[in-house]
């Protein structure tokens, strides 16, 4: 008996993935150092000024992180309870953070206790940051109130109840020194001006607001809540310009590159989605293993942080571009390395002993080699081969009709198997590569299980599937076949042709050459 061959699989070429200018740019950053925190990281701050350190906020204390340290180079732990919103003075001397007391924690970056705590909150400040003249904090709590406050007396300067739930995010115009913005879980933005007593543009986002962002010119406004990410012009009174929904889960934080070229968001659906801001496309994406809460990137693109749920932070450096240059190609091994004993031939005298190889069979070959062609096929329609190589599928299948077991092996099946075959005939049958299998597979079931048409709601919703995807296919292959004859007519119209030819006309022996030239 002859050695049993293994099913051979076609391989079929796979479409390259497209390398643009940004999938180079952010694939240029090294693996993510991960560093765990006490709690879930509700913020990240770089500081404006080198050496561009970072504030982490989780649990009850605010670390302060170096460039390429991975331990906390300070810490503020003056909190009864959980601390919020550590960030930077546009200087990088102070740090305001909120608490879930409800007061607010001014420090000095060289030193440890607070140099001021703001009083007036009833419940948890989740929002706080300096206006741009470095001399007010603004704030915003559970108390559904924002509040602006003086540094210099620790006094409260004017109060808004305006919100009607939670506000949990915020941030200050750097254009106008008297200009914040506030979003609330009342799935609105507000826009404050220090100089009124009321806010002066009201912003309906749909969803509760989770971030909001300002551009540097002040004049686009980006909040996030729910699945959405929304742009507004804020110089035409909060005009929305456009609504991405790229996300599957709740979006949670929004930062942008140093040049404002590129918006980052993200999200509990464990990715961070990158936009171009000219054109409102993902241009490149970052997976992480949990649900994000936090995001930020250092003043000079060179690295991206993010916090999680879990209380992980991962930190990505970008590798410098003097290091590639440098780098020296490793050294391979000489030539002669490769070709040593190639051209030895043993001697009359030696004796060559050759190892046998023992060929490892996979389950549908077993199964075929001890001819059970139903329960080969059934192995080929598992879930893993089924949905991920569906080229095995096809090739036992066209196996099996080389050895005239196909019919066999598709007859006496139950509801679920038939529901099984035809779902997944129906949707690969319109691909290019399995149609001439599987059509020759479908015919086959059908005049095996005609008689039974009729008798089960779920194989008849099926076979009317797999008509409709035939009747698609053939639309289409016709429409193409169209295109194709007036393709052929257009370019036949637009080309010019030039036929030379000679027309001998013998007469008296004597020879006349004629050309013509026809131009159509």
């Amino acid at each position: 008996m002859a050695t049993y061959k293994p099913v051979v699989v076609q391989a079929f070429p796979k479409l390259g993935e497209r390398i643009t200018k940004d999938t180079a740019y952010w694939r240029g950053y090294k693996t993510p150092v991960q560093i765990k925190e006490f709690g879930a990281i509700n913020t990240i701050d770089f500081s404006p000024v080198p050496p561009y350190n970072y504030a982490v906020t989780a649990s009850s204390r605010i670390h302060i992180y170096g460039r390429y340290s991975q331990e906390p180079i300070k810490t503020f732990s003056r909190f009864k309870d959980a601390a919020y919103c550590a960030t930077y003075r546009d200087d990088g001397n102070l740090l305001v953070a909120g608490s879930e007391e409800g007061s607010i924690h001014l420090f000095d970056v060289s030193g440890r206790a607070p140099l001021r705590q703001f009083d007036g909150h009833t419940k948890p400040v989740h929002v706080v940051g300096f206006l741009s003249d470095k001399y007010r904090v603004f704030s915003g709590g559970d108390d559904y109130s924002s509040n602006l406050w003086d540094i210099a007396s620790a006094t409260e300067i004017v109060s808004y109840s305006e919100h009607t739930d939670y506000v949990r995010c915020g941030c200050a115009s750097k254009v106008n020194a008297d200009v914040f913005i506030t979003g609330s879980y009342d799935h609105t933005v507000k826009l404050f001006d220090a100089r009124t007593k009321s806010s002066v543009m009201t912003i309906e986002h749909g969803q509760p607001v989770e971030s909001v962002l300002l551009f540097p010119s002040g004049g686009l406004l980006v909040s996030a809540g729910g699945r959405y990410v929304k742009v507004w012009d804020v110089l035409k009174g909060g005009q929305l310009l456009v609504s991405l929904k790229n996300h599957h889960k709740t979006v949670t934080c929004l930062c942008l590159n140093s040049s404002g070229q590129r918006l980052l968001s993200g999200s509990l659906d464990r990715h961070v989605k990158i936009y171009s801001t000219t054109s409102y496309k993902v241009v490149h994406s970052f997976n992480y293993a949990t649900s994000i809460l936090s995001l930020a990137l250092s003043p000079e693109d060179e690295t991206i942080v993010v916090g999680m749920t879990n209380g992980v932070l991962s930190v990505k450096h970008k590798k410098p571009e003097e290091r590639k240059e440098k780098s020296q190609k490793k050294r391979q091994p000489a030539y002669r390395t490769y070709v040593k004993g190639r051209t030895y031939m043993p001697k009359q005298e030696d004796f060559c002993v050759s190892k046998p190889v023992k060929r490892v069979l996979r389950k549908y070959d077993k199964l075929l080699k001890s001819f059970q062609s139903s329960k080969a096929l059934d192995a080929v329609l598992e879930p893993p081969i089924r949905l991920y190589t569906p080229e095995v599928t096809v090739a036992v299948m066209q196996e099996l009709h080389r050895r005239g077991t196909l019919r066999s092996a598709l007859a006496g099946r139950d509801e679920k198997q038939i529901n099984l075959l035809l779902t997944f005939v129906a949707r690969r049958v319109i691909e290019p590569r399995f149609t001439p299998v599987l059509v020759t597979v479908a015919d086959m079931i059908t005049d095996i299980y005609q008689p039974v048409v009729g008798q089960s709601a779920i194989v008849d919703r099926q076979f009317l599937r797999l008509q409709e995807a035939i009747g698609k296919e053939i639309d289409y292959q016709e429409e193409l076949l169209e295109v194709l004859g007036m393709m052929d007519t257009l370019f036949a119209t637009f080309t010019e042709r030039r036929a030379t030819y000679l027309e001998e006309n013998k007469s008296n022996g004597l020879t006349e050459t004629i050309e013509t030239n026809i131009n159509n």
